[in-house]
């Protein structure tokens, strides 16, 4: 159900370097930036981002009014994984417009950034 592609070294390396990754979350209601996936029916994705800039050059048009925020990949793989898992969430790595990212399983996901995680 996945893009086969791994996410670009580049990404894995910034989030390994930042322990961070980056989502949008609406200044208002809290709510987080959740979209139709372009690959699959009846899904979900959450995009992210492996930097600050990426994530906020996406804070236009219907998410100007959502902010870049950083979730630590310890939050991530404490608090993240359950909630998203219980909603089948797929997780858009380095999310653009007109589809150019990797839609990944959470669980899949996850364990490439759980192998990035420093202790």
């Amino acid at each position: 159900m996945t893009d086969t592609n791994p996410p670009s070294a580049d990404f894995m390396a910034q989030v390994q370097a930042t322990q961070t990754l980056w989502a949008l979350q609406d200044q208002a209601s809290e709510g987080w930036v959740v979209l139709d996936s372009i690959n699959f029916e009846n899904a979900d994705v959450m995009p992210v981002w492996s930097s600050i800039e990426l994530a906020k050059s996406h804070c236009v048009d219907e998410w100007k009014d959502y902010v870049p925020m950083s979730i630590s990949l310890a939050d991530w793989l404490e608090f993240w994984v359950e909630d998203l898992a219980e909603d089948n969430v797929l997780i858009g790595v380095e999310w653009r417009d007109g589809g150019e990212y990797i839609e990944l399983e959470l669980v899949e996901f996850s364990q490439m950034v759980a192998k990035l995680e420093t202790l």
